[in-house]
This record gives C-alpha cells, structure tokens and sequence, in this order.
C-alpha cells in the first residue's frame, strides 16, 4: 500500500470506465476469468445460473455432478420403494434386506432410465405411481442432461493459456511489463485484441481506495493467434508504473486485468477471456524464454506450451525518478 507522497509518482489521469468501484476490495478478476465478487440479497434460486455454472464447470466437475446426481436421486427413490414395501414389487431376492434394497435399487435406476428390463414389476396402485413418476423424472433429467452436454460441446470458447506470472523486463532502453498467452487448441483466432488495464490501491486523506489506468500496449491487436503472443506495455512517462521501484511493485496493491477478444472462424462469433495479476504474481527483472521453434525438418513450427511460464532473469535500466 502506498501513501500520498507516493502517490505523486502516477501522473496518468485515473478511469471510471473499470467496471468496479474505488472502494471494492480483494482480487477483482480471478484466474478463471470471472469477476471476483459475491452477489447478496437475494435467495441463491436467484442469485445463481444454475446453466452457466453447470457450463462454466470443468469436465471432471461436471460429469462427477451428473453421477453424483444419478446416485442419489435412484437412492432416494429406492428408499421410497423400500418404505412403500417390497411386497409391492415382484421379483424381488428376499433373503435379507442388503438384497431387497440392492434389487429395489436397481429397479429404480431401469425405471429413472426407462430401460425396464421386467424382472422386477411394481405391484399394485401406490408403487406404480411412483413408478411412473420417476420414469416422466427420468426423461426431463436426461433431456436436461444432453441438453447441458451440447451446451459445453457446442459453446464458442477462446481456449487460451495465459502465463501465471508477468514480468517487468529490459525494453528498448528502459523497462516494460510483459506478460503472454497462447491458444492449446487447434481452434483458429483471428482479430484479436488486447485490454488492459490496472488497479492501484492509494491513501487519499486517510481512506484506502483503488484507482484504474488504462495501460497501452506496444501490439494491440494481431491478425492472427496461432503461436504465443507476448503483450507488452513500455513503462514511460505516460505510464502508471513510471518510475516504480522492484520495492514500490513488491509494496503496493497491483492488480493487471486482462481482456483478449478474438474471432472464431469455425463458429463465426466473437470469443472473449479474462485474467488478472496481482503484486505478487510480477516477476521484477526477469524476461519470458522462447516457448516456441522451428520443427527439426523446419518443415513447421513446434509451440511449446509447457514453457509459457519460463523465464530468465534480466538486469532493469535505473527509472528516472519524477521530480516533485
């Protein structure tokens, strides 16, 4: 955190058009790309999209959901069944309960799936009932389902890979923060175009708040994504950052917020992603490694993605210190 004669450092003029106030607090983008920020006042029915999130989940989340969904949703109908009385279902192996709730168990999965192999049969009007009620529950659940399974299959995503950490490195004469990203699909990009932009936390009159700057960049926007690009913004007198110290960026409350979009040429939409740095995540006098080379035929290009985060450390050129 800096105090008002450090302040005096910033010259750049400070932007309202950030999307958060002075006075949030925290991360305000996560990693995941989604504002870092909690909803209140109204019930979580409202609060909450049940579609996005279930979209938004990661492959290994979403299919656990659904299983877990699955299991617990034939459980309590088995117990349903099992307190209606096995009686009322024919069938079923009697030779001890750990049977009769297996078999009542998977007589509610044939049923929830409408699959209804026969062996097992409900028996008279108040187990048919249920039966048939979890068979319609079934088919919602399972259009539900497919229907939330061509949502995540059919969604235009940027499928791109930021590195963890920026850094401030040497740049034509003075120094420059870095940071990069790269596509790990074979989707094709084109168009696409950088936002960035940063949060500083500032005293004013004993009150902490956080001021925006835009932050240009030395490439805003590139024609093509196929290999890595590394963003770059020339730490100059018109930036915020002019005349930062390894110490002043260690001290404050930094955070960079990224924006990429891009157009997806297969299906013809805009894609968008997000990121975000904090202090602790800029490397002070360091410079990012080659992360892609030619192939040994030099036939093609081999982009390394494993090295997206790697780099070296590099001497910074002395800032000129703004005169007060």
């Amino acid at each position: 955190m800096m105090g008002k004669g450090f302040r005096q450092k910033i010259r750049q003029k400070n932007t309202e058009n950030s999307g958060f106030g002075n006075n949030s607090s925290g991360r305000f983008i996560n990693k995941d790309g989604l504002p870092n920020v909690q909803r209140r006042g109204v019930n979580v029915f409202n609060r909450l999209s049940w579609y996005h999130t279930m979209l938004n989940l990661s492959s290994f989340r979403f299919i656990s959901y659904l299983v877990a969904a699955y299991i617990l949703i034939n459980l309590g109908f088995a117990f349903i069944y099992y307190l209606i009385g096995v009686e009322h279902l024919t069938g079923i192996d009697k030779s001890d309960p750990l049977n009769e709730f297996v078999d009542v168990f998977f007589f509610s999965s044939q049923t929830f799936t409408t699959v209804g192999y026969g062996r097992i049969a409900p028996v008279g009007f108040t187990a048919s009932l249920v039966a048939t009620f979890e068979a319609f529950l079934g088919l919602l659940t399972f259009a539900i389902a497919t229907g939330l399974f061509y949502g995540r299959f059919s969604r235009p995503r940027a499928y791109l890979r930021f590195s963890d950490i920026s850094v401030i490195a040497p740049f034509q004469g003075t120094a420059a923060l870095m940071f990069r990203l790269a596509p790990y699909k074979n989707n094709a990009l084109t168009d696409a175009d950088v936002i960035v932009s940063t949060a500083i936390e500032v005293i004013e009159n004993g009150v902490s708040k956080n001021n925006f700057y835009r932050l240009d960049t030395q490439l805003s926007k590139i024609n093509t994504l196929a290999l890595n690009w590394t963003v770059v913004h020339l730490i100059n007198e018109s930036s915020p950052f002019y005349s930062f110290s390894e110490e002043d960026f260690k001290n404050t409350n930094i955070e960079i917020i990224v924006q990429i979009r891009a157009f997806d040429e297969v299906f013809s939409n805009t894609v968008v992603q997000r990121t975000s740095y904090r202090s602790n995540e800029i490397i002070y006098g360091a410079k990012f490694t080659p992360m892609y080379y030619p192939s040994r035929d030099n036939l093609t290009t081999v982009l390394n993605l494993d090295k997206i985060n790697e780099y070296q450390k590099a001497d910074i050129p002395v800032l000129t210190e703004i005169q007060s």
